[in-house]
């Protein structure tokens, strides 16, 4: 069995080895070649947490993966992570564990990559400005994902917090200097999605952090922050002013998602309002982006199909280039 941490992860797998990745996962998972449970969750209110278990299996790969995704809101003030997480890839001929991955990094890439991977299918060629909304743990996944999607010129990232902003700022503007792009806090939501092409929000918020009518014809927005029903924070005005809504799983995003579930109990959106999933548009089975002028939207809650592909492909890497510690049990 082969151990890999983040640091390993990061010698044999970028962010655009991601997108790609989620990209298999989608068509995969549309063309129903996954088989995903939905996730089971063991409450644990001695200690305010949650376990979380993510299962997958897709027989075209011969594997399958669990992610053990744990929420323990109270470890912030432990100084430990509130989120910890690992992947389990399981070969799929015989049932052995083959390798246990760092959870909380394949899920910071895999989630970032499904913004990738739209905006790469979805945004317009030309795009050159940016918005990032939160700077919470996924954020910079999601920051490096829209820099590989698109040679952008400037983004500007948004947070509640603007010290907070400016720091997350400054250490991304460090560690993506090779993409050669301007990354700078802005002061106000407004100010951030001004003029910007590509929008990514991950927070998450109950209420709306953008101005949908101030949203530009052309732009590409991706909603990856809210996973719960009362969560919602994109902008219903966003919905009416789109052209195509599209999900990476619509069954998922309207089992969780408040974004979608919240406007469309109300009536500002019908079913039909709805495009379709991303893998179809991978498939070549709907349209993506027809002309300059369209917003499109895209809605994320994150598949396990997603965590099995990206681990599977690490895994394949890391042994092909002999990285990762060997455990024989």
């Amino acid at each position: 069995m082969l151990l890999l941490s983040k640091h390993d992860i990061q010698k044999v797998f970028s962010m655009k080895d991601a997108i790609e990745a989620d990209k298999v996962a989608f068509r995969i998972f549309t063309e129903g070649k996954s088989v995903v449970p939905l996730r089971t969750n063991i409450p644990a209110p001695k200690h305010e947490g949650t376990f979380l278990f993510m299962p997958a299996y897709a027989a075209d790969l011969d594997c399958a993966s669990v992610k053990i995704i744990n929420i323990f809101p109270n470890n912030i003030n432990k100084g430990i992570p509130s989120a910890p997480a690992q992947v389990l890839l399981i070969d799929g001929t015989n049932g052995f564990v083959i390798a246990v991955l760092d959870g909380t990094y394949v899920t910071q890439l895999r989630t970032g990559a499904a913004s990738g991977a739209a905006f790469d299918v979805l945004a317009r060629k030309a795009a050159k400005k940016g918005a990032l909304i939160g700077t919470g743990g996924q954020a910079a996944a999601q920051l490096e994902a829209m820099l590989c999607a698109r040679n952008l010129q400037e983004v500007k990232v948004y947070d509640l917090n603007l010290e907070r902003t400016k720091e997350f700022a400054a250490k991304m503007q460090a560690e993506l200097k090779a993409y050669g792009t301007k990354i700078e806090a802005a002061a106000s939501s407004d100010a951030a999605i001004d003029d910007a092409d590509l929008i990514v929000t991950v927070t998450p918020s109950s209420k709306p952090v953008f101005d949908g009518t101030k949203v530009k014809k052309g732009t590409t927005v991706s909603c990856v922050g809210s996973y719960q029903p009362h969560m919602q924070e994109m902008d219903p005005v966003i919905l009416t002013r789109a052209s195509k809504i599209y999900f990476d799983s619509q069954e998922a995003v309207l089992s969780e998602a408040g974004d979608i579930l919240i406007p469309l109990a109300n009536g500002t959106i019908a079913e039909n309002d709805f495009t379709g999933e991303l893998g179809n548009v991978l498939l070549g089975n709907i349209p993506g982006r027809d002309h300059d002028d369209e917003i499109i939207v895209f809605k994320t809650v994150g598949i396990g199909t997603q965590d099995l592909v990206t681990a599977k492909c690490i895994y394949d890497k890391a042994v092909a280039m002999n990285i990762g510690a060997k455990w024989d049990a």
